[in-house]
């Protein structure tokens, strides 16, 4: 299935890695299997499959725990290849093509990347990515459980997971292919088959306080108006663009599908046909990320001392501070924050950084999502502590259930010291890589930062604990996969170097 490099890869990469399970702080993850197999995009069959052992550099990372979690010992793996020997073709099974599987954007992308990093090797890159955790967290429900692959087998009669490789990829695909079957027929009779009446009287639910579980199943309203008769709680892939009234990916693909009309001279589109919804989750990523900066109302100008539309803290009435529901994106609803009747806007000088750049999560095509942790004084905390319980009042009232997370960080030990995370949007197109404007300010003189490419780790120099940054950030509400909150969105960042 090797495939030269001008040819177009239209396959779907599913894949699954088992690695050792880290006993003690800082102590990295080791493969030790990959199994993947390649799916036509449109019948949903396995064109080839590939699976291996893979023998770690030091095997007693592989402790009592770790083979309890996946049954692989050191005796297994001792005449195993090393990810070295297996690394050309791991890259030629994935390299270009849309990769999928369970949690695969929080776990096995960066185990991915991080093996090839230990060689010495470039890392395949996706064309796209589709994890069914994500994809079906929110619109198949908590109806099956926690939704881990072991428990949506069991739902469906589907067996035990082994936790081995291949067999959890076969099983990802056989538990992909029964949700789209069951949402495929909710979406023909939304009437009839409504969410609630398939919920599995086994199923467990979160309820606000992450505690209890609920027999009725969770709800499936999510940061609506109380007005509003409409229940849905679809996500996106990003965390501060949740779109309500949005129909996901996969459920848009089924109801057009089941529509009683179709257009003139326009093919009915094949409910199984992952290409295409890997290309309707891009675009649908796409167009809402856009329309959010769209929404911007308040600009910051280039290098100057400017600060028209962001406050500093000190300049907000916290008593003036409100939030409402606002049409987003294809006529979906978000909360927005207004201080005195215009959006809320904050800047803040010389924030000190605690924890340089993360790249700790994904977004849909495995490229890091950018934040840094900054050290929060107590005039942007009461802001920042007033807005939280504004906007988590009206996200509760509109019914949702999701965990709030409050924006100020105080750690246990650390409660005197709070701290803000800022986040470094990426750009889909535009010749900057980055959503943020970057300065360095050094002896009086300012200088705009020009990246070429996207790099998170060119940027890992700016950003050293002790640096001091001043910010211009918006206050985006989201409300995702159960969890709600506010993002701190980096629109401008002055370096001070020190």
């Amino acid at each position: 299935m090797s495939s030269s490099s001008g040819e177009e890869r239209s396959e779907i990469a599913f894949f699954d890695v088992e690695t050792t399970v880290p006993t003690r702080s800082g102590q990295r993850f080791a493969l030790l299997e990959f199994g993947a197999i390649l799916v036509c995009p449109r019948k949903l069959v396995e064109l080839q499959s590939y699976s291996t052992l893979v023998k770690p550099a030091d095997l007693s990372l592989i402790s009592t725990l770790s083979v309890r979690c996946n049954g692989i010992t050191p005796d297994a793996v001792v005449s195993a290849p090393t990810f070295l020997q297996i690394s050309d073709h791991v890259y030629d099974l994935l390299h270009g093509r849309i990769w999928a599987g369970h949690n695969i954007l929080r776990f096995d992308c960066a185990r991915i990347r991080e093996a090839f990093a230990e060689i010495g090797k470039p890392a395949p890159e996706p064309k796209g990515a589709i994890d069914s955790l994500q994809l079906l967290t929110q619109k198949f429900g908590r109806r099956a459980g926690d939704m881990k692959m072991a428990t949506l087998a069991t739902y469906f009669g589907l067996g035990q997971q082994t936790h081995r490789s291949l067999d959890d990829v076969r099983m990802n695909l056989e538990v992909v292919k029964y949700c789209a079957t069951v949402l495929f027929l909710e979406s023909s009779l939304p009437d009839i088959f409504t969410a609630n009446s398939w919920v599995s009287p086994n199923a467990t639910t979160r309820s606000r306080s992450n505690v209890k579980s609920t027999p009725e199943g969770v709800s499936l309203k999510i940061n609506t108006p109380p007005s509003s008769s409409k229940l849905n709680d679809d996500p996106m892939l990003s965390p501060t663009n949740q779109e309500p009234e949005e129909k996901h990916p996969i459920l848009s693909l089924l109801t057009r599908i089941t529509a009683e009309e179709v257009e003139p001279n326009t093919a009915q589109r094949d409910p199984f046909d992952m290409g295409q919804l890997s290309n309707e989750m891009e675009s649908y990523e796409t167009s809402s990320t856009e329309s959010s900066e769209m929404s911007s109302t308040a600009a910051v100008s280039d290098g100057s001392s400017d600060s028209a539309g962001f406050l500093e803290p000190d300049e907000v009435n916290v008593s003036s501070i409100s939030a409402s529901f606002v049409t987003f994106f294809r006529g979906s609803q978000r909360i927005q924050l207004l201080h005195e009747g215009f959006i809320l806007r904050l800047s803040c000088s010389r924030l000190k950084v605690r924890f340089g750049i993360s790249t700790k999560f994904l977004d849909h095509a495995g490229r890091p999502r950018l934040n840094f942790v900054a050290n929060a004084p107590q005039s942007l905390c009461k802001v920042l502590d007033a807005c939280d319980g504004i906007a988590q009042k009206l996200s509760l009232d509109s019914g949702s259930n999701s965990e709030w997370r409050p924006v100020v960080i105080r750690k246990n030990g650390f409660v005197n010291y709070p701290t803000v995370r800022l986040h470094i949007p990426n750009t889909i197109s535009g010749d900057n890589p980055y959503g943020t404007e970057m300065y360095q300010k050094d002896s009086g003189s300012m200088q705009k930062l020009v990246f070429s490419k996207y790099d998170p780790a060119e940027l890992d120099p700016l950003f050293t604990p002790g640096t001091f940054v001043d910010a211009f950030f918006s206050i985006d509400p989201y409300d995702y996969q159960q969890n709600a909150g506010i993002r701190l969105v980096a629109k401008k960042l002055i370096i001070h170097s020190n």
